[in-house]
C-alpha cells in the first residue's frame, strides 16, 4: 500500500472522450455554430494571462504591468524576454496554430482571438487537441481544422504538470487532488488524447505537439522544477495489465509505485472495480515517485521498451521553449538555445 502522501497523486491521465460534446462543436469559420459555454478566465492583468498573451503575441522586450496577485495585494511584474530574443511573435498572419489543453492554453487561445478581431493577425487557423480547445477557439471565432498525418502545424502550445529544468521536458496528464484544477480533470470524459488513434476528428495530444515544428509550454514557477517526483501517467492496454504492470514496477522498484487509475476516486493499488478505461478499451497507470527522478528522458525511454505499453504522460522534444510566469515576471527559456551553448 501506498503512503497518505502519496495517494493524492492519482487521479487524472490524458484519455479523455466525449462524444456527445464532440457532436457539438462543428469545424467552421463562424462563431455561432458552438454551443458550449466556457469556463470563467482568470482576471485581466494576472500573471499567468500575462504569459498566455506573451505566448500567443510576443509582446516586447521590457513591459512593466500590474496586477493584482492571489493574496489581494498589488505588485509591479517586469515581462521581459531572453536577450536572443526579438519584438517577433510566436504566431503570425497565416500561420496554422495546435491548441494544447489547459486553463493557460485556453486564455491564449482568447487572447488570440483578441488579435484576429481586431485585425492584428489574418488567416489564422487552428487545430484543437480537445473539445475544451475547440469550444474556446470556436467562441472567439478562431477557424478550426480537423489533424491530418500530413498537415502542417507551424507552433503548438499547452499546459504541463510539470517542466523539467533546462531540458524542459515535460509531464503531462497527472490525476489532481480533490477540488485542485487539472487540465485533465476535466476532460476525463472527453477524448483519448494520449493514443494516436482518430476518435471524432481528433488525434492525440502528443501527435499534434510532436508535429509542430515549434513546441511552446506555459507553466508557472512551481511547475518549472529540477527536483522532479509524483506521478508519471501511463497509457497500456488492458489485455495482460498486471504483467505489464509488474514489469514497470520492476523497472522502478524501490523508487516508485505503480497504481492502476480508478474511474472515479480512489480504489487501491489494482484501480477497484471501476478501472478508467479508454475507449479503445485501454487502462492507465499512475506510477509515482517516491524518489527524485534524475533525468526524464532516460524513464520515457524506460517506458517504451515495455511490451503492453501505448503511450506516455512524458513529452521530451528539440526544440522546445518554456513561457514561465510568476509574480516577478515572465521568463522564457528554449532548449534549443541551452543546447548550443553547451556545444560552443
Amino acid at each position: 500500500m501506498a503512503s497518505s502522501s502519496v495517494l493524492p497523486f492519482s487521479s487524472s491521465f490524458r484519455s479523455w472522450f466525449h462524444p456527445c460534446l464532440a457532436s457539438k462543436i462543428t469545424f467552421t469559420r463562424r462563431t455561432n455554430s458552438l454551443s458550449i459555454v466556457t469556463r470563467s478566465s482568470l482576471s485581466d492583468n494576472s500573471a499567468l494571462l500575462q504569459a498566455a498573451k506573451h505566448t500567443a503575441i510576443r509582446f516586447f522586450n521590457a513591459l512593466n504591468v500590474m496586477h493584482e496577485a492571489h493574496s489581494g495585494c498589488n505588485c509591479r511584474v517586469q515581462c521581459c524576454c531572453i536577450e536572443t530574443s526579438n519584438v517577433d511573435s510566436y504566431v503570425k498572419s497565416g500561420m496554422v496554430v495546435g491548441f494544447g489543453a489547459g486553463h493557460a492554453s485556453d486564455l491564449a487561445i482568447h487572447y488570440l482571438g483578441q488579435q484576429l478581431k481586431a485585425g492584428a493577425l489574418k488567416d489564422i487557423v487552428g487545430t484543437p487537441t480537445c473539445v475544451g480547445s475547440a469550444s474556446v477557439a470556436a467562441k472567439v471565432g478562431i477557424p478550426l481544422e480537423q489533424y491530418e498525418g500530413s498537415s502542417k502545424i507551424d507552433v503548438a502550445f499547452s499546459d504541463a504538470d510539470v517542466i523539467e529544468e533546462v531540458t524542459l521536458s515535460a509531464i503531462i496528464g497527472r490525476r489532481k487532488m480533490m477540488g485542485e484544477e487539472s487540465i485533465i480533470q476535466e476532460k476525463v470524459s472527453q477524448f483519448n488524447l494520449i493514443s494516436c488513434v482518430r476518435c471524432s476528428g481528433y488525434l492525440s495530444l502528443q501527435t499534434i505537439l510532436g508535429a509542430a515544428e515549434k513546441l511552446v509550454f506555459i507553466v508557472t514557477e512551481k511547475q518549472y522544477r529540477s527536483d522532479l517526483d509524483g506521478s508519471i501517467p501511463v497509457l497500456i492496454q488492458s489485455f495482460n495489465w498486471m504483467e505489464t504492470a509488474e514489469e514497470i514496477d520492476d523497472l522502478f522498484l524501490g523508487d516508485a509505485e505503480v497504481w492502476r487509475r480508478p474511474s472515479v476516486g480512489y480504489a487501491g493499488p489494482l484501480g477497484g472495480d471501476f478501472p478508467m478505461v479508454t475507449k479503445e478499451g485501454h487502462n492507465v497507470l499512475d506510477v509515482i515517485f517516491t524518489s527524485p527522478i534524475i533525468i526524464l528522458a532516460d524513464v520515457a525511454n524506460c517506458l517504451e521498451q515495455v511490451d503492453g505499453v501505448v503511450e506516455h504522460g512524458i513529452i521530451c522534444r528539440i526544440p522546445c521553449t518554456a513561457v514561465i510566469a510568476s509574480e516577478n515576471g515572465l521568463r522564457i527559456i528554449d532548449n534549443n538555445l541551452i543546447l548550443e551553448a553547451g556545444r560552443a
